[in-house]
């Protein structure tokens, strides 16, 4: 009798040991896997904006080189640069050569489309509308506002993966 049940104790414990090795190679197979990006953080949308806003551009007027941010001003008041180019042509290209080194879009990409639009709240008209790539269900966005004398500037940015 006593050598049966130490042999069912055995067997058990044989049984329990190569549950655990599956289980263990199981988390190891997952751990070991090197998942790709599958979509844009929130914490990136914003940060792009922050230091989209900051992004010393070509424009200058008669003291510094402008801004984005300053740019958008001088772009609502149809003010000129120093070397007679539009404020707002010079805006957009500048933003539109950022998006695209910032967010590049495909299949392949986690990022599959874009849509920048920057609004001036005094006739409530759109400055800016970049719409680039594929529009989907899934997306990040950030929206920064801010004042220049009594008008309401809005940016809204949107990443779609």
């Amino acid at each position: 009798m006593k050598k049966k049940k130490g042999q069912e104790e055995m067997v058990g414990f044989a049984l329990i040991l190569i549950l655990v090795a599956i289980i263990v190679l199981v988390f190891i197979g997952f751990s070991i896997r090197n998942p790709e990006k599958e979509s844009v953080e929130s914490y990136e949308v914003e940060s792009f904006l922050q230091s989209m806003l900051q992004y010393t551009t070509e424009c200058e007027n008669n003291i510094e080189k402008l801004s984005v941010q300053k740019l958008i001003f001088s772009c609502n008041a149809k003010e000129k640069c120093l070397d007679e180019g539009n404020s707002c042509d010079v805006l957009k290209a500048d933003l539109e050569e950022m998006l695209a080194s910032s967010w590049p879009i495909g299949e392949e990409r986690p990022v599959k489309g874009y849509e920048l639009i920057i609004m001036a709240d005094k006739n409530n008209e759109s400055i800016l509308d970049i719409k680039v790539g594929n529009i989907t269900a899934n997306s990040k966005g950030s929206s920064q506002d801010f004042f220049r004398g009594q008008i309401l500037y809005g940016i809204q940015f949107k990443a779609y993966y």
